[in-house]
């Protein structure tokens, strides 16, 4: 096993942990609410480093990331856990798994990156369970993949620390964040945390210029609220920037929250349309089909820039970052720097 980082030892032979929101103090032989962060004889152990469950090449727009190297693949890796216990979580399977429950593979940092190198990859995700609880193995793959001029992607639900954040701004590329819902009420019931510590997580991402996208899956009857969403769409233009991508994302029932139907087209279509009028250059609607409301328009004369249908995209309207119909420049990284 490999010692975690980012925790402290206590003269009680417990510790604290630091690398979420949660700061979990654990006793002896526990772990903390991520499943995987484990008190032996007063040291933390991160029980997952290097034992992948999933491992795929992926569309970097499946993430989704529509403005973060688009049109490439992502090299995307997933182990097990998470610090949240969300009602409605579609990767249940893993993040409610624990060590023993489910085989998972040995992947050292530098054969992750060999493989997304051989696979044609701009970018390596970590993705499919929260990554923030795989802090040590993704900063030791991280770096390296940075030096090779590869893209990094964080695909988490922002409940990261500030500290653990700043640790990992040398080498993370892309803070892809959930917003679950502009409602403390809703994080608690649902999903067994708060909501100021992801907004400030993606104000400190943004501090360490990091690229963000922001996700919200709409769930009706739980967070669709026309005035809660426009509070969320105010809060993102105001402190993220107005040139900031917010994906609104059909909910499906799954896992505990079959009680519920999928979200009509028609409520993201609205909150689409709210978006714009509120200010907001680069809304998008997600979970739909072909919609055009997946492609990606200039905010300045409404040329088409990247059409896009599934997780393929076609990168029409841009020379480099301009829109090749007015000149606008267009928020995008189309370049690992």
């Amino acid at each position: 096993m490999h010692e975690a980082r980012q925790y402290k030892k206590n003269q009680d032979s417990t510790v604290t942990c630091s690398l979420c929101n949660h700061r979990c103090t654990i006793r002896e032989g526990k772990h903390g609410i991520c499943g995987v962060r484990k008190n032996l004889q007063g040291t933390l152990f991160a029980q997952t480093y290097g034992r992948i469950s999933a491992e795929a090449i992926d569309p970097i727009e499946k993430k989704p990331l529509f403005h973060y190297l688009p049109g490439t693949r992502s090299y995307s890796l997933g182990g097990i856990g998470c610090n949240f216990h969300c009602e409605h979580c579609q990767n249940w399977h893993i993040s409610r798994a624990n060590p023993d429950d489910v085989p998972l593979r040995d992947l050292a940092p530098e054969d992750g990156v060999h493989r997304a190198m051989a696979g044609g990859c701009a970018s390596i995700s970590w993705t499919y369970n929260e990554p923030t609880i795989w802090h040590e193995y993704t900063l030791d793959m991280g770096m390296p993949a940075r030096a090779h001029g590869l893209g990094t992607v964080y695909v988490t639900n922002g409940y990261i620390t500030q500290e653990a954040l700043r640790e990992l701004s040398p080498m993370l590329g892309a803070y892809r964040v959930d917003i679950k819902a502009f409602s403390d009420t809703f994080y608690k019931k649902i999903c067994g945390a708060h909501l100021q510590p992801v907004l400030d997580s993606a104000l400190l991402a943004r501090e360490l210029g990091m690229h963000i996208e922001t996700v919200t899956l709409i769930i009706p009857g739980l967070n669709d609220d026309i005035g809660e969403i426009s509070s969320l769409v105010r809060w993102v233009i105001e402190h993220l920037g107005p040139a900031t991508p917010m994906h609104f994302s059909a909910f499906h029932p799954d896992y505990k929250m079959l009680d519920r139907g999928a979200t009509p087209v028609a409520t993201l279509e609205k909150i689409y349309s709210l978006a714009k009028e509120l200010g907001l250059k680069y809304p998008y609607a997600g979970n739909v089909y072909n919609h055009p409301y997946e492609n990606t328009y200039c905010p300045a004369c409404g040329a088409t820039l990247i059409e896009r249908h599934g997780f393929s995209s076609l990168i029409s309207g841009l020379d480099d970052r301009q829109c090749k119909n007015c000149g606008e420049t267009i928020e995008i990284v189309r370049h690992v720097v």
